[in-house]
């Protein structure tokens, strides 16, 4: 079936600034909507650049990559988004700048009823301008609702990631994002499943890097997939976002959970054989394409 504007993502983009002070096109968001287009889904991506070098060079990549830039705002007063990248321990850690565009993407009074899934996640949330545009892109929303949580100190507060979950149907964490927003102590299969029930999800997806990825549904055993094979590791940063942005495909497509999960698990380990999370490289989609297309869907 065709995945035209089937699905909405809402949110930041931004330039992440390496400490080899190479930049790369990033955000989560950003990150998600580049893979949907790339596996063919083509996403309508929401948010919002300054008119400035970045801006320009973020809307030129969309257009590029063949990525609809209708709903990609252009603000005239403040700067595109950016982060400064540093990793420790392998893991990175973001310095995110405060106060730009992304910030303030405002409400769009059209053309949102024909997306059926609808992703978001929390930083572009810190300003009260760019959480009623997402508020009011979810009255009018009556499809599936994903949220990724990507939590960024000091941009998020318990009650409000709280407060957005309560409006979700599927929510994906990390251990420590779990451990951050759930304060019981206890095994982690039984916290995820509480809190998957205490919050009505029909889905939580719960990433443990290394360790693989856990997803908890209404009457099903979970279902956990660890990584055969992980290429040598270049950086960390969008390898969350590589694997939200399968799951989302497998959403679309309705593919068997299981399935979905592997696939999302596989692609996620090559992403970290990468340097930055936007790809740009069609050969790498493409092969992984042409897998799924001929492997047997025999998972549920």
């Amino acid at each position: 079936m065709s995945l035209r504007h089937r699905c909405c993502v809402f949110g930041e983009v931004l330039v992440d600034i390496f400490p080899d002070g190479q930049h790369v096109l990033g955000g989560a968001p950003f990150n998600v909507a580049w893979h949907l287009q790339a596996f063919g889904a083509v996403p309508r991506f929401i948010s919002r650049v300054g008119d400035d070098t970045a801006g320009r060079a973020i809307r030129r990549a969309m257009s590029e990559w063949g990525m609809d830039t209708a709903f990609l705002q252009t603000d005239k007063n403040r700067p595109t988004g950016r982060v400064t990248v540093r990793i420790e321990k392998d893991e990175p850690h973001y310095d995110i700048v405060p106060d730009c565009a992304y910030d303030f993407i405002a409400s769009e009074p059209q053309g949102q009823n024909d997306c059926n899934l609808l992703y978001h996640g929390t930083l572009a949330l810190r300003n009260p301008a760019s959480e009623q545009a997402l508020l009011d892109l979810k009255t009018h929303f009556s499809g599936t609702l994903f949220m990724d949580a990507n939590l960024r100190a000091p941009w998020w507060s318990r009650e409000m990631v709280l407060a957005l979950i309560q409006d979700a149907d599927w929510v994906k964490l990390n251990e420590q994002e779990l451990e951050l927003l759930d304060l019981e102590k206890q095994p982690l299969r039984i916290r995820a499943q509480r809190f998957r029930e205490t919050h009505a999800l029909k889905g939580l997806v719960v990433t443990r890097g290394e360790a693989g990825a856990i997803a908890f549904t209404e009457n099903a055993a979970p279902i956990e997939v660890k990584p055969a094979h992980t290429p040598q590791v270049v950086d960390t940063v969008g390898a969350g976002d590589a694997f939200s942005a399968v799951l989302l495909l497998g959403l679309s497509r309705k593919w068997p959970l299981a399935l979905t999960m592997a696939r999302a698990g596989e692609f996620a380990a090559q992403v970290l054989g990468k340097r930055g999370a936007t790809i740009q490289e069609q050969i790498f989609y493409q092969s992984l394409l042409q897998a799924w297309q001929s492997a047997p869907r025999t998972q549920s």
